[in-house]
């Protein structure tokens, strides 16, 4: 028997359908229900991998989370990653298939995967009582419905109900929720259920005149207003919004244990991918964490962290052109902490060789490390663990590029004290390990050696867990969804599908 189904689509991107899937995943977890994400597709440089090694967006990772399961391959099936204006890395159930330009993907591949993301939803739907599927963008994107294969595609070849939701704080809900049905075909239109308003301030009377006029004109009701919280969100997508950054921050009320606070620049690179790696680090009380792009912004920074990008070499290059190039090897030499990440740690080598990436050869590193860095086509995907100063260590491995470390001390090893990962040269770190910071006791470990080498008087706070304050956010939300949603109509939208008899609303989707 097939389980119930419900797509989350959105007025536009960043309307909070990632947000409200998980929401309605942790609410339906802890009515009993077994749940799973679905994206058919996503366009991310935030990535996860899952314990068979397949490479998903994040998002689903922690929608999964939500849902107290494993993230597998099959919740998010087609992953792209850009790698530049115009072209991105084809990731197909969690392996990398090639780079494809937007017009090539969208001249022909991508509706050819709608078989395979349906296979995908159809065997989540055969193994849990309800799959909540996120969209993309907006379905009214009538340039490129031809080929969609993650809203009305999918929600057509799935029988799925669509609820559309909009974030009225950006102004023109209404007519966002109007003009998004009005352009949809009418067999588009069959499949909208009805309405979500997310980020709500003030009196939820005042607009329910408005809610009741929206309903008369599309025949479909509004099943619920969130209001505006601070500090909700999960992993998100793209751009420099690290929401369970600055929301752990917001949530964390104590004062600093120590006398000082930690004071932390995040360089931003082109093409920044799973920034999410410092969220941990704003999650402790007395961490200050920013992003950077001035080489000035980094003099009063206690430590300064060069993430990972799906562009190293163009990362590279754009350090120098800033200055911020020789502002790090300034800070390596006067022994000023510095961490590389993925990208970051390959940066901060002796010599990068790239005929995979950005196909530019040897390319000179900034030479803080003693790294030696080849581009190999295979792209590494595992779920590596063992032990850092001391404390035990977990995390994950996205990339193309071979580390071959010929010196420094060991950063990350195994049980036995054997290297597995990165290095540590003064103290300038380095490290492919994405999510390392999530483990607690290797955090408070690195934070407290960077505090000493800042001659901060910092302490990081004992008791705080990274994973337990995720578990809190995905409770908020899913308790958003239980205290403002129609949460007995959600119900019927997932189990039984779409309602009879909801109306055409011209003028339709272009011939």
């Amino acid at each position: 028997m097939t389980g119930g189904g419900l797509l989350v689509a959105g007025t536009t991107s960043d309307a909070g359908k990632s947000v409200v899937t998980a929401g309605i995943c942790r609410w339906l977890v802890r009515q009993g229900v077994k749940v799973a994400p679905f994206k058919a597709q996503n366009m991310s440089l935030n990535s996860f991998v899952t314990r068979e090694g397949a490479e998903i967006g994040r998002a689903q990772a922690m929608q999964a989370q939500a849902c107290r399961v494993e993230p597998t391959a099959l919740m998010n099936p087609v992953l792209l990653k850009p790698g530049g204006e115009r072209s991105s890395q084809v990731v197909l159930l969690g392996k990398p298939v090639g780079e494809m330009t937007a017009r090539g993907y969208h001249g022909g591949r991508q509706q050819k995967l709608l078989g395979t993301v349906l296979d995908c939803l159809e065997q989540l739907r055969g193994t849990y009582d309800a799959v909540i599927c996120e969209g993309a963008g907006s379905p009214a994107e009538i340039n490129l419905r031809r080929t969609d294969i993650v809203n009305m595609g999918i929600a057509r070849g799935a029988g799925l109900p669509v609820l559309v939701v909009g974030d009225i704080d950006r102004g023109g809900v209404f007519a966002s929720f109007f003009g998004t049905v009005a352009l949809l075909s009418r067999e588009d239109q069959e499949c909208v259920a009805g309405f979500l308003v997310n980020k709500f301030r003030g009196d939820v009377s005042l607009l329910e005149p408005g809610l009741d006029m929206l309903c008369g004109l599309t025949g479909r009701r509004t099943y619920g207003v969130l209001p505006f919280r601070h500090g909700l969100g999960i992993d998100e997508e793209d751009g420099l919004r690290v929401s369970l950054r600055g929301a752990v921050r917001e949530s964390v009320v104590a004062p600093p244990v120590g006398e000082d606070v930690l004071r932390v620049a995040v360089c931003a690179v082109p093409l920044m991918s799973n920034f999410t790696d410092v969220d941990a680090l704003a999650a402790e009380p007395g961490v200050v964490v920013r992003f950077v792009d001035r080489p000035e912004e980094l003099a009063d920074a206690d430590l300064v962290i060069v993430p990972g990008t799906r562009g190293t070499v163009r990362a590279l290059e754009w350090l120098r052109e800033r200055g911020l190039a020789d502002a790090l090897v300034r800070r390596a030499a006067e022994q000023r902490p510095v961490l590389g990440i993925c990208g970051g740690f390959q940066i901060l080598g002796e010599h990068i060789e790239d005929d995979v990436e950005s196909r530019r050869g040897h390319v000179d590193g900034l030479g803080v490390l003693p790294v030696r860095v080849r581009f190999a086509r295979e792209k590494t995907l595992t779920r590596p663990e063992g032990q850092a100063l001391g404390q035990r260590v977990e995390g994950y491995e996205i990339h193309h590029g071979v580390a071959d470390v010929l010196g420094g001390a060991t950063f990350m090893s195994d049980d036995e004290g054997h290297s597995l990962d990165g290095c540590r040269v003064g103290q300038t770190w380095g490290t492919h390990w994405h999510g390392s910071l999530e483990s607690d006791g290797f955090r408070r470990a690195f934070l407290r050696e960077v505090a000493a080498a800042a001659g901060r008087r910092f302490v990081p706070a004992p008791g705080t867990s990274f994973a337990a304050l995720r578990e809190e956010q995905l409770d908020r939300l899913g308790d958003l969804i239980e205290q403002h949603a129609d949460t007995d109509a959600l119900w019927r939208l997932i189990e039984s599908g779409v309602p009879r008899g909801l109306p055409f609303v011209p003028p339709g989707a272009p011939v």
